[in-house]
């Protein structure tokens, strides 16, 4: 399974992709316990942000529980349930059916969309919801032309739509995530036979019908699981909300620990989210318990496109043109016309600087990841007991968990520790060290770690089940230790699936936001905070270059997903 695939797997049901692995056949001594103790180690690491989160809400140093419950909490959770709710369906419906599209029929363009359908995830939904505010805001280039045309003279002459509201947050969110569920309902509707929807036709099955009756059904489980992450990463989004100034429990969470310092108070808020989180994994994990399609043991005969003509033609491919240009071509449109406006901010030391902590905290934490990754994985495999195994699932846990709730499960933590530390040290030479961890990247790379672990291991699970037993058993027989195992056979073999690892989780360092503003150090910018306090300083023009630098890393991801959905088909 690509790379990709397995983080895909990971995210719809958080455990498919960390399926527990039976014992490595290969091992045919036992194995050190030593790589035993390091996997269950590594679990640890993953689960105790979490585990911290609910200590800390449960034992608050000012309980703030009931003045959250009365005033703030309520309006919160509504416009989170509103924001994941809206998104969730418009990702859906937009997703599902570009994927019913590109799969059924053909028409102009149907080849070229249907690998440009996936760009809009190279593009953070933070940066989208910049360039749509820029583009349609009173002195953006559509309000302008209006008041051209029109003869108007100012707001008061002409009604337009608030930009900044919910409802824009739902679209620009949505433009932003449909991919997901594109990539899964399309996967569905390929891996139907083609005779179902020949017997639906035959029975006088109508396109609409057809879609209705049969390929919706059948892909129902793949649709549901799209859409849950979606509605997860709903929940996770701060750049989107915060800029356009709607209250959700992620911003509760910046407001109460950062506004008014109580931590307790934000960890609160992070259960909530929390609790929501897992019900949405619940409730996606018992639709597809309740909806199972089977496959005949045959091979099936692959779908035929059916040819369209006429309006059907064209009202496809603009149906499927539509979010490409909504999610991508407008947004990078958008913000390459301001850098090119500002040659200046390309050489200016703010963003290289930015560049540079990009560089180092996303290289460090895609190293560590993977590595860990591998470390529990093949300690897992190495195990005949059944307590590691089963501790694997929950390290997938930090990719549902949204970063505001995980930056306030590790810095409390992480910072009596480093008082700790610092106090041990002053006490030993008489030199104060300072604040080792908070004061530094690590707190930063340790929640990139937590929260994209799920996407390392589900790659390198992926790649360990392809390597054939034969291998290692016979590296065993010769002698060879477990580590050298590893060295020797496993990595040579599963190189192009650690390297794909590597890439996919510093893509996603790169692009996270809610984590790193909360964790940083004073005056430690990546490419990611530089873009969010340029744009909430109105100064879209600065925000312009480390804006282009993320999208260009975002489509090294794309380019790799799309390079590994071909392998499929």
């Amino acid at each position: 399974m690509p790379p990709r695939q397995a983080e895909l797997k990971t995210a719809r049901g958080f455990a498919d992709a960390a399926a527990p692995g039976r014992p490595d056949r290969g091992a045919t001594a036992p194995a050190s316990g030593l790589w035993s103790l390091g996997a269950a180690l590594i679990a640890a690491l993953v689960a105790v942000p979490i585990l911290s989160v609910v200590v800390l809400a449960f034992h608050p140093t000012e309980n703030i529980w009931p003045h959250l419950l009365h005033a703030t909490l309520p309006r919160y959770a509504a416009n989170t349930a509103i924001l994941a709710l809206g998104t969730g369906a418009l990702a859906a419906s937009v997703g599902a059916g570009a994927a019913w599209l590109v799969t059924m029929y053909r028409f102009p363009l149907v080849g070229a969309l249907e690998w440009l359908l996936l760009l809009p995830l190279a593009i953070p939904a933070y940066v989208g919801a910049y360039a749509l505010v820029d583009f349609l805001d009173y002195s953006g280039p559509v309000q302008v032309a209006l008041r051209a045309a029109a003869g108007w003279s100012s707001a008061r002459d002409y009604w337009f739509p608030q930009i900044r509201s919910p409802l824009a947050a739902i679209v620009v969110l949505a433009a932003a995530l449909y991919p997901y569920v594109y990539l899964l309902a399309r996967a569905a509707f390929r891996e139907q036979p083609a005779g179902s929807y020949e017997v639906a036709r035959a029975l006088g099955a109508g396109p609409i019908a057809l879609f209705r009756r049969v390929g919706l059904p059948l892909a129902r489980p793949a649709i549901a699981a799209g859409a849950a992450v979606v509605m997860m990463e709903t929940v996770n989004d701060f750049g989107v909300v915060d800029y356009f100034a709607v209250q959700t429990l992620t911003t509760g969470i910046f407001s109460v620990w950062l506004e008014t310092g109580n931590a307790g108070g934000a960890a609160q808020i992070a259960c909530v989210i929390l609790a929501a989180i897992l019900l949405l994994v619940g409730l996606e994990k018992a639709g597809r318990r309740r909806s199972r399609y089977y496959q005949s043991a045959r091979q099936p005969r692959p779908v035929v496109r059916i040819a369209l003509k006429g309006p059907a033609a064209l009202a496809a491919t603009a149906a499927c043109a539509l979010p490409v240009l909504a999610g991508f071509v407008l947004p990078l449109a958008v913000i390459a016309g301001h850098a090119a406006t500002t040659a200046e901010g390309w050489v200016d030391a703010g963003l290289l600087r930015a560049l540079l902590h990009t560089l180092v905290t996303g290289g460090a934490a895609a190293a560590l990841t993977v590595a860990g990754a591998l470390v529990l994985v093949y300690g897992v495999r190495l195990s005949g007991h059944a307590v590691p195994r089963r501790l694997l699932p929950l390290t997938t846990i930090g990719y549902a968990a949204p970063g505001a709730v995980l930056a306030v499960g590790i810095l409390i933590p992480l910072a009596a520790l480093d008082h700790r530390i610092a106090d041990a040290w002053t006490w030993a030479t008489g030199h104060d060290p300072g604040l080792l961890l908070t004061g530094s990247a690590a707190a930063i790379v340790l929640a990139y770690f937590v929260r994209f672990f799920a996407i390392a291991q589900g790659a390198t699970d992926a790649a360990f089940g392809r390597v054939p037993p034969s291998l290692p058993m016979a590296a065993r027989s010769l002698g060879r230790s477990a580590g050298g195992t590893l060295g020797a056979v496993y990595l040579p073999m599963m190189r192009g699936s650690v390297g794909a690892a590597l890439l996919l989780v510093f893509v996603d360092c790169v692009k996270e936001l809610p984590a790193t503003l909360l964790l940083r150090p004073f005056n430690y910018d990546t490419l990611a905070t530089r873009v969010h306090e340029k744009a909430s300083l109105e100064n879209l023009a600065e925000a312009a270059p480390p804006a282009l630098l993320v999208i260009a890393v975002g489509l090294v991801s794309v380019a790799l997903l799309a390079r590994a959905q071909r392998r499929l088909h």
